[in-house]
């Protein structure tokens, strides 16, 4: 595995251990959508320092204004997908799993709409947010 893949993959995890909990919390006085937004938030703001700093290396030289909105947009297909899948989790898993305990079934959703999102991000920001397109591969 490269090594980009895997300082993507810790600072990665990082971010979304920081939104997932951050979710779990805020869903003590938020509904889930609106704790996921606020959560998702917070971890994209970790995710940006850590991505920029650590795994898109030689990042940290291209223009800050620029690499921060690409992010936010790069993200915000990010979110749609988190929402997207987290909530289809959600319905699918109280519909066939009735007993399951509501706070579990979006603990479970909202991890699985985590991942989901994370490979489209990776990609959005290796190529568009921090412009570390490959040089193609002689034969």
């Amino acid at each position: 595995m490269a090594p980009e893949v895997v300082r993507f993959l810790v600072a990665g995890g990082s971010a979304a251990a920081i939104n997932w909990l951050s979710r779990i919390a805020l869903s003590w006085v938020l509904p889930y959508v609106a704790s996921m937004l606020v959560a998702y938030g917070i971890g994209m703001a970790a995710g940006f320092w850590l991505y920029r700093t650590f795994v898109f290396r030689g990042a940290s030289t291209g223009p800050l204004p620029r690499q921060a909105a690409v992010f936010v947009a790069v993200n915000a297909v990010g979110a749609g997908l988190v929402l997207a899948v987290s909530a289809g989790l959600l319905a699918a898993s109280t519909s066939l799993v009735p007993a399951l305990p509501l706070p579990v079934a979006e603990a479970l959703g909202h991890g699985a709409g985590i991942a989901a999102g994370a490979v489209s991000n990776y990609f959005g920001h290796q190529i568009l947010t921090f412009g570390m397109r490959r040089a193609p591969v002689e034969a």
